[in-house]
């Protein structure tokens, strides 16, 4: 019956026993381990069970631990959980309502709050809907029926142009937070210490979350709302445009949800928490997540040839021509993720500073330092090495999933296109052939030379691969 974010501990003095519970989808991280000499530990951060826990994992989402059945006891389940692929026809005014439902429910607070707003669909659609009905709420009698709007970037960042255009569309107080690549790489000691993964694709993200989440308290702001969630339940990321069939894509989907807590949740949760702030996620509301993932499959599938880019049934849920929701152009804009939206040169700079720490050397030694999740890059192996200097127990390493990713994704991206094998980069632009700036070569007719010209993004040159010109010439 509990609805909403949640991790709790329930103790019973009578008879000294506990009831150990975590919400449905994990949105709020929670920890167990266990000491030698009997005792069960419950933190919502590893780093409260270094020290006396011999083990300690995840407490998974969806789960209640009772003391007397000694044992976890799955709570939560929906009939997605199965993943048997639904066949719900797709309403949009349906999806619609639950949708908005479920950002109204999170506009009960008493403390001042705003919106995290970097101009991408999902965030976008947050402060639409939020502005639209906080006028009737009583957190507007108490702070004002003014939204307050937060964007982060590096200077000349999408993100940051597009969250000023929708902030001006939808009237909101907008607040613009700028870093540099090196305000990141100092940080990056700090997001690890606080977020608790090697995870790249995490920490990409969570530091530029990170620095704004300080920024946003320092105003008096206590809570935001923000979109994650949406790209799991809905397919869009990048690498589902090459989903073979709708059962796959449905299936993938299911994953994505379920692995949650170890990424999105993980990085929404723990770079706010860290200076006091909270982040609420509408895209998870429980009775959100049954009306969208009973949609027949068929409608969330990618297809280009048709108009259907990514996330298609929710842009078309709010394609409303008598009250716009927002211009059709943010309405229509292209999944961006948000370790890329921030700014490119963000991930270029990260990568750069890896390298002047990792050497060749170092990377060839790896697979035997590293047994667990070897780093197969610099990037990530000074992640690594960073994490374990603050969790160098085997407990804490093996909380961090691993695999191949191309864009987000697990590893079924390969097995759809195996020519992403040779490009394995969770980056956004890493979707070879999908994303608008891709890491790929822009190749015309070969020169009179026999020389090829080559796109350059953020003046750093990339590894491509071509046929058969003999050399290769980069022309800024």
């Amino acid at each position: 019956m509990l609805d909403g974010m949640f991790s709790f501990v329930l103790l019973d003095t009578r008879d000294n026993s506990f009831l150990v519970a975590r919400d449905a989808i994990g949105i709020t991280s929670l920890y167990i381990g266990w000491g030698l000499d009997g005792s069960i530990w419950i933190s919502s951060e590893m780093k409260g069970l270094n020290d006396d826990c011999e083990h300690f994992e995840c407490f998974p989402p969806g789960h209640l631990y009772s003391s007397k059945n000694g044992g976890f006891r799955r709570w939560y389940n929906p009939s997605w959980f199965s993943e048997a692929v639904p066949s719900t026809p797709y309403d949009p005014i349906v999806l619609r309502r639950a949708f908005e439902n479920a950002v109204v429910k999170r506009l009960m607070t008493d403390v001042p709050f705003g919106v995290l707003l970097s101009g991408g669909l999902d965030s976008s659609l947050v402060a639409s809907i939020t502005a639209r009905h906080l006028a009737e709420t009583k957190a507007a009698k108490q702070w004002g029926a003014q939204l307050h709007s937060f964007c982060v970037g590096l200077e000349g960042s999408p993100d940051l142009k597009a969250g000023k255009e929708v902030a001006d569309y939808l009237g909101t107080v907008h607040h613009e937070f700028h870093f540099t690549v090196q305000d990141g790489i100092d940080a990056i000691e700090d997001v690890i210490y606080h977020v608790e993964t090697y995870d790249v694709t995490t920490i990409r993200a969570s530091t530029p979350m990170f620095l704004m989440s300080r920024k946003i308290k320092s105003l008096g702001v206590k809570m935001v709302i923000s979109g994650e969630g949406s790209d799991e339940i809905f397919g869009g990321y990048l690498y589902f445009h090459k989903a073979p069939n709708k059962e796959e894509f449905h299936r993938e989907t299911c994953h994505k949800i379920k692995a949650l807590h170890q990424y999105d949740c993980l990085r929404a949760n723990k770079s706010t928490s860290a200076w006091g702030l909270e982040a609420r996620v509408p895209f998870l509301d429980k009775e959100f997540i049954n009306v969208a993932m009973a949609i027949d499959p068929e409608w969330k599938m990618i297809k280009r040839d048709q108009g259907r880019i990514e996330k298609w049934v929710l842009r078309r849920a709010f394609d409303d021509e008598d009250h716009p929701y927002l211009p059709k152009h943010i309405l229509y804009r292209q999944k961006e993720q948000f370790s890329d939206g921030v700014g490119y040169s963000w991930i270029d700079g990260l990568k750069a500073h890896a390298a002047s720490h990792v050497t060749d050397k170092m990377m060839r030694n790896a697979k035997n330092i590293f047994l667990h999740n070897t780093p197969t890059t610099k990037e990530a192996y000074y992640y690594r090495m960073i994490f374990e200097r603050f969790f160098p127990q085997n407990s804490a390493k093996l909380t961090v999933p691993g695999g191949p990713s191309v864009a987000c994704s697990t590893a079924k991206a390969v097995e759809w296109d195996a020519s992403w094998s040779n490009n394995l980069d969770p980056s956004g632009r890493a979707a070879l052939g999908v994303h608008a700036s891709a890491y790929e070569a822009q190749l015309s007719a070969p020169l009179a030379n026999g020389n090829v010209p080559v796109k350059i993004f953020n003046n750093v040159p990339r590894m491509v691969e071509v046929g058969a010109p003999a050399s290769l010439t980069i022309r800024s």
